[in-house]
């Protein structure tokens, strides 16, 4: 199945008061693992994550080839030859198919047009890790987001993989075990990723580092050593692990 919606919560179990632990976004695969009278317990295709969307109506036919570039692209309608802005959006990373071209814009589903210049072709590669991490700066802290709406700390880390097609966990006690472990002194090297309980950050040099943070409601960039300070202190947490991105 392929998620038709711009977003759709996963829920860790099938009631509405249940907490949210993942997103999908536009174009993302899953299987359903079984289903009730109003819920269908699923496991997304990329990264394997179980958990519960509320029945809708989904596809299983579309042929994707191409992806947003952009941190979020608007939504527009066509009427009488003009292009109405709505107020929903697809997020970096969606997936689409192309159904129609007109003026600049694509209809990728019925009377559902976004801008070309948002699209990139769905095998296209970004490298610079940094510059989709950096992207989302400001974006609201929200525990199972992932996307410029809201974003957790894991998810800023994985959207980088989901990208550009390559797997990696979704939660941050998965995403450790996967990366390959790096001795704290060179916790100052490129590409590095250092892990708490439930939290993880990414060094953008030798001071500084960037992640969603709870505490302060967003992605935000902070010293590194008053971040681990900080985080020792008032939630007594120390690091658990340095990890290296391989992105080669």
């Amino acid at each position: 199945m392929i998620n038709n919606y711009p977003l759709i919560n996963i829920y860790e179990k099938p009631k509405n008061y249940s907490a949210i632990s993942s997103q999908m976004i536009y174009g993302e695969k899953f299987s359903v693992i079984s289903t009730t009278k109003n819920w269908l317990k699923i496991k997304t295709n990329f990264d394997n994550y179980v958990g519960f969307i509320k029945k809708k109506k989904f596809k299983d036919n579309l042929k994707l080839t191409h992806k947003i570039c952009k941190l979020k692209t608007k939504i527009f309608k066509r009427l009488n030859n003009k292009f109405i802005s709505t107020n929903k959006f697809l997020y970096f990373s969606s997936k689409i198919s192309i159904k129609k071209k007109n003026k600049g814009y694509i209809e990728f589903d019925t009377n559902k047009w976004i801008k070309t210049n948002d699209l990139k072709k769905i095998n296209h590669i970004e490298k610079n890790f940094t510059k989709i991490v950096k992207s989302f700066l400001n974006t609201k802290y929200l525990w199972g987001g992932k996307t410029a709406e809201g974003i957790d700390c894991s998810a800023l880390i994985q959207i980088y993989f989901y990208y550009n097609k390559i797997f990696f966990p979704r939660d941050t006690k998965d995403q450790i075990k996967f990366l390959k472990t790096v001795p704290k002194k060179k916790m100052y090297d490129k590409m590095i990723l250092i892990f708490w309980k439930g939290h993880v950050a990414y060094c953008l040099n030798k001071k500084n580092l960037i992640h969603a943070y709870g505490p302060k409601k967003k992605v935000l960039i902070m010293n590194i050593k008053k971040t681990i300070n900080e985080i020792l202190t008032k939630s007594k947490l120390e690091i658990k692990g340095i990890r290296k991105i391989n992105v080669n």
